[in-house]
């Protein structure tokens, strides 16, 4: 019964050290990871919200390429269609809008008098998407020579009537008599065929089918910029290009000589909140989508990081630095997305975790030892007073104090696997109790005193 009583004292003993090592462990282990949890990004959504204005640049066909590429990794892009890209710029302003990202012209800003969202960010450019400028009648050589006409300057909320706009303003020729027409797209181009505009305004790939077809039509000029240079100096959002002379046909020669064009580019923005994984992940689409080589762009010329009146995103100066991050180079979306954010959860584990496996064990041992060690405390004070020349009483007494000693050690509950410390003690004791019987022994022979030892 004893022993049984023994085994019990043990482990409740043990399981009391166990947690006086483990539960600050854990509470700090616990703490790490809390913090840690806190810097974790989230996971990314898995819809994406895309405003665009489908008649405008293009942006319709890109949309739809888009939308394949990011199915593929899982990704659904819901299209929000638009009256434009002052319109899209806006929806992106708001925080509540529901909208993502969004196709743009470079230069237009979130509506009239509206300077640029610090909240909306460029994720690159996607090509050169011109400025066409067709009119009726004697040649011109630049927009001034429009002033007092009937001009077809696009919807109200469309980067074409923002681009327009800013053109016709800089040269002072908006004012009267100069009309203004809100048409769309096609309603431009039918009124320019049958005369009832004077010139338009469009802005549209070059390897738009309605581009080609209105520059062959009879009677109808494209509009080249003598002063291109000039333009780009004051705009840095806009190019100049040089579309050659027959490149839409080469049978009638259309156009019949080289014309000199401005164009802003087809910009791909998003709002600043947008997940970095999305961001990278758009970014590989726009190179799969705008990587090729058109009228006028080079292959491998898009995405670039040009200069658009929107501020590049962090996540795009570093793609378009150092390109695909590492992750998505060799693993699939999902999957570098969960080793991404799961490789900041090493952070405690190695700052916390590791130490503290550590940490517990010795402080377990350390709790266990010092039941121990604290009687050595009564060993050294018997060995200081054994130096002092004690009488036969007084040493009786010290080894009488031993004889309690060794049994409160031989009640202290130690695992085995510490029991070494315990027989350490013993041999220790022993060596003092040694001493102490040559002492009595030499005590007895100087007074020839009866000696009782217990042994």
């Amino acid at each position: 019964m004893k022993t049984d009583s023994l085994k019990a004292q043990l482990k409740r003993t043990l399981r009391r050290d166990l947690w006086i090592a483990i539960a600050p462990a854990t509470l700090l282990i616990a703490v790490a990871f809390a913090v840690t949890f806190y810097f974790v990004k989230p996971a990314p959504p898995k819809t994406l919200v895309m405003a665009l204005a489908p008649d405008e640049g293009g942006f319709g066909y890109m949309a739809k390429r888009y939308q394949k590429f990011l199915a593929q990794h899982g990704v659904t892009l819901e299209l929000r269609p638009t009256k434009g890209s002052v319109s899209s710029v806006g929806l992106l302003d708001v925080e509540d809008s529901g909208v993502d990202i969004a196709f743009a012209q470079s230069g237009t800003t979130g509506g009239k008098g509206q300077e640029v969202s610090e909240h909306v960010v460029s994720l690159g450019s996607l090509s050169y998407v011109p400025l066409w400028v067709f009119y009726r009648g004697e040649r011109v050589e630049d927009v001034r020579d429009l002033s007092g006409k009937r001009i077809a300057v696009g919807p109200e909320e469309s980067g074409t009537r923002a681009l327009a706009m800013t053109l016709l303003k800089a040269n002072r020729a908006d004012a009267e008599p100069t009309q203004l027409l809100p048409l769309d797209r096609d309603a431009a181009i039918d009124a320019l065929k049958n005369g009832t505009v004077d010139a338009v305004f469009l802005v549209a790939p070059a390897e738009s089918p309605r581009i080609q077809k209105l520059a062959a039509v009879k009677d109808v000029r494209l509009l080249s910029f003598t002063r291109a240079e000039a333009y780009t100096r004051r705009y840095p959002y806009l190019s100049r290009h040089v579309l050659p002379r027959g490149v839409f046909d080469f049978a009638t020669d259309v156009p019949d000589h080289d014309v000199q064009l401005l164009a802003p580019n087809a910009l791909l923005v998003a709002r600043d909140t947008l997940h970095p994984a999305l961001a990278y992940l758009l970014m590989r689409a726009a190179s799969e989508v705008s990587g090729t080589a058109g009228i006028l762009d080079k292959t491998g010329e898009f995405p670039a990081p040009l200069a658009a009146g929107f501020p590049l995103s962090s996540e795009a100066k570093r793609y378009y630095a150092s390109g695909v991050p590492l992750l998505q180079r060799y693993l699939p979306f999902w999957a570098a997305n969960l080793v991404d954010r799961l490789w900041v959860m090493l952070v405690p584990i190695i700052a916390v975790v590791v130490p503290l496996m550590r940490a517990v064990p010795a402080v377990f041992l350390w709790r266990v030892r010092s039941r121990i060690f604290r009687w050595y405390a009564r060993l050294k004070e018997i060995e200081i007073q054994l130096e002092e020349d004690p009488d036969q009483e007084l040493l009786q007494a010290m080894l009488k104090r031993l004889e309690e000693a060794e049994r409160e050690v031989n009640r202290i509950a130690v695992p085995l696997a510490y029991q070494e410390n315990l027989y350490f003690f013993r041999e220790h004791l022993d060596i003092v109790r040694r001493r102490l019987t040559r002492r009595l022994a030499d005590a007895h022979e100087h007074k020839d005193v009866p000696l009782h030892v217990t042994a």
